[in-house]
């Protein structure tokens, strides 16, 4: 079944997360996404291992972290540095429509692969340059990495116990929000191009990412004029809204307006805090926390978790378990809407995670299994008009793998 992009052809030359992942997100829409990768070490990630995944019969090695952002792609394993190279590059952007990109700021021109120079042999090319502080500024030559723009930008001075070092999250989240961002910038641009035939580059930063991601801690930050504090795992603006412990682990209650809160009230056995002026609002909520938080933890240490999960299912209190993610994927909401997927290379399961998105519910997810690397150098030269001997000579010669 084709995607909402059939027809749209992608060079993601980038590496790592942010631009595989808004790559991998374009291939599950339906572009055909060629990866150019280094023919040596490919993508940095193809070694971030433990954990590995390989069949019996399976000669290279892959890390999960590859296998988590390269769904749906052809990889092109092409050495850029070379002239020969730089050639195929631009022979391929004469026919793609966007081109991701997460060099160094100035460094495809060096190589005259930078989108100026590409889009001279295509005025139609979209390009997307993603790093970590953005095509200008005083940042601008620095290497930009998730776990330090997550420090610089603020997320971490949020993340963490009141008491205890700052935290950053489990996932590289601004990774995978710069790709998304990403997405959305090039899918604009190809709209409008529709309109005015020509390309646009998009400049997209790690750190303004991190810093838009911010949202009501930004704007709590900005209105009151003072620096949010770290709650742990509760909320600076809503209460009760964090986890409690129960009589054997923890659960996360997440009570969204009085109506829920009056309703949980009732549940605890102690009605009479929905009608107190100290707790029957939100903001009386916030401002008493500290003594009505500890009260309804006292309350819910006498029962199990599972028991005060369905109790509250039961009223409409929104709440859920802290699952472990073999528990994510055992979820049966989750196993409903498929989004444990496994695909096939060779003799190889491949799991995956799918793409959330879903067309008149169908599922937006490709059904190609991330590459080997190298694995279409042969038929993209091909459809290029490279003979055999063309294609045998530059692989000779360490231009492609």
């Amino acid at each position: 079944m084709s995607g909402p992009l059939d027809g749209i052809v992608v060079l993601d030359m980038s590496r790592v997360l942010a631009g595989p992942w808004a790559g991998q997100l374009l291939a599950d829409l339906g572009a055909r996404v060629i990866k150019i990768e280094h023919p040596e070490r490919g993508d940095d990630t193809r070694g971030w291992g433990p954990p590995w995944l390989a069949g019996d019969d399976d000669a290279e090695r892959v890390a999960a972290y590859y296998l988590c952002a390269n769904r749906g792609k052809q990889s092109l394993a092409l050495d850029i540095a070379t002239e020969p190279g730089q050639a195929l590059v631009r022979r391929l952007a004469e026919g793609a429509d966007i081109v991701l990109e997460n060099f160094k700021v100035g460094g495809l021109a060096k190589y005259g692969l930078d989108y100026a120079s590409l889009k001279a042999l295509n005025p139609r090319l979209i390009g997307c340059s993603i790093t970590g502080f953005g095509q200008d500024g005083p940042y601008a030559h620095r290497a930009g990495y998730d776990f330090m723009i997550q420090a610089m930008g603020g997320l971490m001075s949020i993340g963490g116990e009141p008491d205890g070092m700052p935290m950053k999250t489990g996932v590289a989240i601004t990774d995978v929000m710069t790709g998304l961002y990403a997405t959305i910038g090039v899918l604009s641009a190809l709209h409008e191009r529709e309109r005015t035939g020509e390309g646009r580059h998009v400049d997209v930063a790690l750190l303004d990412v991190q810093v838009a991601a911010l949202a009501n801690q930004a704007l709590n930050t900005l209105v009151s004029g003072v620096s949010p504090q770290r709650h742990g795992n509760a909320h600076p603006n809503i209460v009760p809204y964090q986890a409690f412990a129960c009589a054997d682990g923890h659960l996360v209650l997440t009570v969204g307006n009085d109506g829920q809160f009056a309703r949980l009230a009732e549940l605890l056995g102690h009605p009479e805090w929905a009608i107190d002026p100290a707790y029957a609002t939100n903001a009386a909520r916030v401002g008493n926390r500290d003594v009505l938080v500890p009260m309804v933890q006292a309350v819910l240490l006498t029962r199990r978790r599972d028991d005060w999960l369905a109790e509250l299912e039961a009223r409409g209190i929104p709440a859920g378990p802290i699952n472990t993610l073999s528990e994510v994927f055992d979820d049966p909401q989750v196993k409903h809407r498929e989004m444990r997927r496994t695909l096939r290379r060779g003799d190889l399961d491949v799991p995956q995670v799918a793409c959330p998105l879903r067309f008149d519910r169908q599922a937006a997810v490709s059904d190609v299994a991330p590459p080997r690397l190298g694995q279409d150098s042969d038929t993209i030269l091909a459809e290029m008009g490279l003979s055999a001997a063309d294609i045998a000579r530059l692989r000779r010669e360490g231009v492609v793998r």
